[in-house]
């Protein structure tokens, strides 16, 4: 026998915290791939990147380890998007406990 889930931690976000969500989310994108860009452009200029080398990276366990802990970050910050409270009594993002 399975019991029914628990509610959610938080509850079920606004549209305004939706968008917020979204908009977090592309910025994210957008400042990786720029930095990305910027990374291979410049290794590749320098001749230290040889074609299929990023693809034989991606493969390794330094690799995933650090891919696991940005992830682990960026989730951090979408999930405090969404945990956010519009009461005007609790205390502004990063500047108090919730």
């Amino acid at each position: 026998m399975t019991s029914a889930p628990g509610p959610p931690p938080f509850g079920a976000p606004s549209l305004g915290q939706l968008t917020a969500l979204v908009f977090e989310l592309a910025s994210q994108l957008h400042v990786e791939r720029a930095r990305r860009i910027a990374l291979e452009t410049a290794l590749e200029e320098a001749g230290l990147l040889e074609t299929g080398a990023l693809d034989t990276a991606a493969g390794s366990a330094a690799v995933h380890a650090r891919s696991a802990a940005a992830l682990d970050r960026a989730m951090s910050g979408m999930m405090r998007v969404l945990a956010e409270n519009d009461d005007p009594r609790r205390p502004l993002r990063g500047e108090g406990g919730g």
